[in-house]
């Protein structure tokens, strides 16, 4: 008997079902499945296809229909049973999912799949499946921290008005100071990478000394004005001040997105600020350093080029962030804030009035 119409495939179909066949890492009953399809594309009928696999014609039958219909995904899902559900894995997955919310085990902070499983004399395997099905990772943890600014709100929707609707004829700068970088030397060479293994590095280090990087990325276009001082003190930050001032043109107006830092607000600082009358400050809530852009190019530059790095004095670290902020230049790429100011107010009311449910529980 040759093939029906409807078992033609396409080369992609035909494709996944020889990946299928091979058996490498697929599941045995899929392996079947897809030979049957295969033999039947052949124009196998199925006496021949269940003689040659050593199974049922009624087996054949079956998953035969079930590619002509549903194709590739008939193959790959099992079609759903009947009977009543099991009432017992229920009952224990309602008792592995509180347990594990409500709960912790004597002397830890948290239930692993092993510990649970003796708790509840059942098997790991069965307590992760719950767990996956359910986006439960007892093992993680986020940090949070909600900002007790007396004027957050109005601080939040200063600087989100700067992101989203900037100034005309005036630059936003978010500024802000990486202090205490380390100039780390390892104690031994560490290993490259190579296929199949990731590179080494030793887990003590030789301190080599520290700078201070100072940095203010241009909100619209991406760009960084930067440099490394050795100390954080108002004298470095006001020289920082009047490095942003050289380089942005004198006809544009300069807005400012800093912290609550005391050196910012140094008299010394703010007495130099009342004689420069095109900068503004805008400062962000206290707590809310997330709301300050350039932490991101923090981020980016210690994972990029600080952590992994190998540095045996200062000036050597010092080169690396000039490197980094240099090559970044070339192409800039700005960060785009497209949270409103009502959307972020939201979220934290809603997470303050969950934490003070958990505080009068």
């Amino acid at each position: 008997m040759r093939i029906a119409p409807s078992l033609q495939v396409t080369e992609t179909e035909r494709q996944q079902l020889a990946q299928w066949a091979r058996g490498r890492r697929t599941p045995a009953r899929l392996v079947l499945r897809a030979k049957i399809a295969l033999l039947a594309v052949a124009g196998h009928d199925n006496q021949h296809i269940a003689a040659a696999l050593g199974t049922s014609r009624q087996t054949v039958g079956l998953w035969r229909q079930r590619f002509a219909t549903q194709r590739l995904p008939g193959l790959a899902q099992d079609a759903p049973r009947g009977g009543r559900p099991p009432k017992a894995r229920q009952a224990l997955t309602a008792r592995i999912l509180k347990t594990t919310t409500q709960t912790t085990p004597p002397a830890a902070t948290h239930w692993s799949t092993r510990t649970l499983a003796r708790h509840l004399r059942t098997n790991p395997t069965f307590v992760q499946r719950v767990w996956t099905a359910h986006g439960l990772q007892p093992h993680r943890v986020r940090a949070f921290k909600l900002s007790r600014d007396p004027h957050f709100q109005d601080k939040l929707e200063d600087v989100v008005g700067l992101y989203l609707h900037p100034p005309e004829h005036a630059v936003v700068l978010c500024v802000d100071e990486k202090s205490q970088i380390q100039a780390l030397d390892r104690t031994q060479p560490g290993l490259p990478l190579k296929p199949g293994r990731c590179g080494t590095m030793t887990h003590d280090y030789k301190r080599h000394g520290t700078t201070t990087l100072f940095a203010a990325l241009h909100v619209a276009e991406g760009s960084i004005i930067s440099t490394c001082l050795p100390r954080h003190r108002h004298q470095e930050w006001l020289t920082f001040l009047r490095l942003i001032d050289r380089q942005v043109p004198q006809s544009k107006a300069l807005h400012l997105i800093a912290d609550n830092y005391a050196t910012h607000k140094h008299p010394t600082v703010q007495r130099w600020l009342t004689r420069h009358p095109r900068i503004h400050m805008h400062f962000t809530p206290t707590s809310s350093s997330w709301l300050n852009l350039v932490e991101r190019v923090f981020g980016d530059l210690t994972a990029k080029q600080i952590r992994r790095g190998v540095f045996r004095s200062v000036p050597e670290l010092i080169a690396a962030i000039d490197a980094y902020i240099t090559q970044r230049n070339a192409h800039p790429t700005p960060f785009v804030w497209t949270k409103t100011a009502q959307e972020i107010l939201t979220k934290v009311n809603r997470a303050r009035l969950a934490l003070n449910k958990t505080r009068t529980a």
